[in-house]
């Protein structure tokens, strides 16, 4: 249940392999790279508890570094590489790193970076020399290829996307236990996916972020292959699932809606016959987008609901969901419970804030007045999500409690409109926001990522309302429709709404910004 125990029984079975390169790296290199990684960790001080900060696009020492975090008993924090300098030193500050990791590729932001993180006592830089930062061959040279001799399992420390606020470090306690000890990931994925040594997964997203790191790590944990895609490309995708014979991946509904507005022939002309299983999560999926991705791969589709927090895990197959069409699922990790606003449990159907009962604990570091909140006093906590169970135990998300627009006193969830906008043909992407009105408080605005910008325009904006008419009450449909040739969504799916919804509302305030 590690890779090390792999490195020992199949030393030349790839671990993993880059999409675009084609670059192998066997269970062999990954074992002896990441023993060395993990030798500079106890030789720069770094004791288990300590931390170290990832800033890296999806290259190929990625996973040696993480996986020599794990094996020295460190907390290790990816960092989107799309930050600014700014927001990476907040997080490297909050998380108390020692070691920092970058690479060439994001050297003008690492340039930035040197005078601002003065806890950092070593700054390491992958494929080049940056001014300020050592270079991880010569760092790491000195360093014998064998384990440290008190090796113990280390756990990642992520930090929120930051769509609704700041973002917030979620940090797990450690255990001290071997790191070969499985997980419950582990126990999910072998349960749910069949994940095992032949698994030939495909992940198309960033590394750092939570879904794609662990799952990666999980693969590696059962021996099989990972096929890492460094940018996600609708085509190359498919190219690669008939290339390396992928039996699982990944994806959020974002990638789905990309690979289904590929042309005809080119969606046609890839043997997927290998793939298996396809895993879907991160944000909810329109019921149209995920109809469509099972009429053409067929009944392969799962769907999970958790967080970074790991406090709750829904999950639920193509089969199930074909009978209960929107739902994320039934709960396989804490019990899930529907909260109303004065604070009591809620009837089956009816709408209200999730909670998960007897689920794992967690806390936001250095953030007590955010862990407190994400709290009720029975002890259930929450992702801040809205949404309501049926008489099954289905569970259904309605959106963020903090997108909800109210508008003449009227709850309306942006989502059930995205959802909508995004089935015409028109459109790449859409964020259906609160925007201020004199009269109602608020009014309900798209922000539309047009197919072809060319057409943005009034002619465009009315076809799409009168759609959204056709489909939903209209005090659900947008009153206006602008255009942007591309929103700020999270390279994991995410999109940065409250980034859109700060443009309209300037200095002034509702209840919900």
């Amino acid at each position: 249940m590690h890779p090390k125990i792999h490195a020992k029984t199949n030393p030349d079975k790839p671990a993993y392999i880059m999409g675009n390169t084609g670059e192998v790296v066997t269970y062999g290199e990954l074992d002896s790279r990441s023993n060395q990684w993990a030798q500079f960790f106890r030789a720069a001080g770094l004791k288990a508890g300590d931390g170290i900060a990832i800033f890296m696009e999806n290259n190929a020492t990625y996973l040696q570094i993480v996986w020599a975090a794990q094996r020295s008993g460190l907390y290790f924090t990816a960092i989107s590489s799309r930050l600014t300098a700014s927001e990476v030193a907040y997080i490297v500050s909050d998380c108390n790193a020692g070691v920092f990791i970058t690479s060439i590729g994001l050297a003008p932001v690492a340039g930035e970076l040197v005078g601002l993180m003065p806890k950092v006592s070593r700054r390491l830089s992958v494929g080049g020399a940056i001014d300020g930062y050592e270079t991880f061959e010569s760092a790491i040279a000195p360093y014998p290829s064998e384990p440290i001799g008190d090796e113990s399992q280390g756990a990642d420390m992520l930090y929120s996307s930051g769509t609704t606020g700041r973002p917030k470090g979620i940090k797990r306690t450690l255990t001290g236990e071997p790191p070969e000890t499985p997980s419950s990931l582990i126990m999910l994925t072998k349960m749910l996916y069949d994940f095992g040594p032949e698994t030939a997964y495909l992940s198309p997203a960033p590394l750092y972020h939570a879904a794609p790191l662990r799952y990666c790590m999980a693969v590696h944990s059962f021996g099989g292959t990972v096929i890492v895609m460094e940018h996600f490309d609708a085509e190359q995708a498919l190219s690669l699932i008939e290339k390396y014979k992928v039996t699982h991946s990944q994806w959020v509904p974002t990638m789905f809606v990309r690979l289904l507005k590929l042309p005809a022939d080119t969606r046609t002309k890839f043997n997927l016959s290998s793939h298996r299983v396809a895993i879907h999560a991160a944000a909810p999926c329109p019921v149209s987008v995920k109809e469509q991705m099972i009429g053409w791969w067929g009944p392969i589709i799962y769907e999970y609901y958790a967080g970074t927090e790991g406090n709750g895990f829904c999950a639920i197959n193509s089969t199930e969901w074909l009978s209960h069409k929107g739902s994320v699922g039934r709960a396989m990790l804490g019990t899930i419970r529907i909260v109303g606003e004065d604070g009591e449990l809620l009837p089956a159907n009816a709408p209200g804030t999730i909670y998960f009962e007897g689920g794992p604990q967690f806390q936001y570091h250095n953030d007590p007045g955010r862990t407190g909140d994400a709290y009720n006093a029975k002890g259930w906590s929450t992702l801040g999500d809205v949404g309501q169970v049926d008489n099954e135990g289905y569970l259904y998300l309605t959106d963020r409690k903090a997108f909800m627009i109210i508008s003449g006193g009227v709850n309306i969830y942006p989502q059930e409109t995205e959802n909508v906008l995004i089935g015409h043909p028109a459109v790449a992407d859409v964020a259906v926001i609160g925007v201020p009105n004199e009269d109602f408080g608020e009014e309900v605005k798209a922000v539309v990522q047009p197919v072809d910008m060319a057409k943005a325009g009034p002619e465009l904006a009315e076809e799409l309302m009168a759609y959204c008419r056709q489909h939903l009450s209209p005090i659900k449909c947008p009153r206006s429709i602008d255009f942007d040739p591309e929103l700020p969504r999270h390279a994991t799916g995410k999109l940065y709404k409250r980034l859109v919804r700060d443009r309209y509302w300037g200095n002034r305030s509702s209840k919900i910004v």
